[in-house]
């Protein structure tokens, strides 16, 4: 069987060196400094095989809803403390879809306007968390 692993999932950005640098932050990958003015930054996963994300320079706006979108599960803290963190980070909230019960997900947008889901954690969830 052939397989085809992702390399990167790509992203258009006005400003590709600050939405990187959000990513980062969001997923713990590590962003070089050094592309600061470049019209292509990638930042790298820090697990060998997962992909990295590449943030490219486009002068086209976004303006509609994305069709692809990256599902976030905190790997340490809540879903809730997630939501809070990434609101200081720049994001915002897009879709509250969070229960009475504790259940849902977050519908965020970073700081260019795509979509992202916050998720409970794999502990929220009553699963192993290591």
């Amino acid at each position: 069987m052939f397989v085809n692993p992702v390399r990167h999932i790509t992203f258009d950005a006005h400003e590709p060196f600050a939405l990187a640098t959000f990513w980062a932050e969001v997923t713990g990958y590590a962003v070089d400094p050094s592309e600061k003015d470049d019209d292509e930054v990638l930042i790298s996963p820090p697990e060998p095989g997962a992909p990295a994300i590449l943030f490219i320079r486009v002068a086209d706006d976004k303006t509609v809803k994305n069709r692809v979108h990256l599902d976030i599960q905190p790997a340490a803290g809540t879903r809730d403390e997630t939501v809070a963190r990434l609101l200081e980070a720049g994001a915002t909230v897009y879709e509250d879809h969070r229960t009475d019960g504790g259940l849902g997900w977050v519908t965020m947008r970073d700081p260019e306007g795509n979509e992202f889901c916050v998720e409970r954690s794999a502990g929220e969830r009553g699963l192993p968390t290591s």
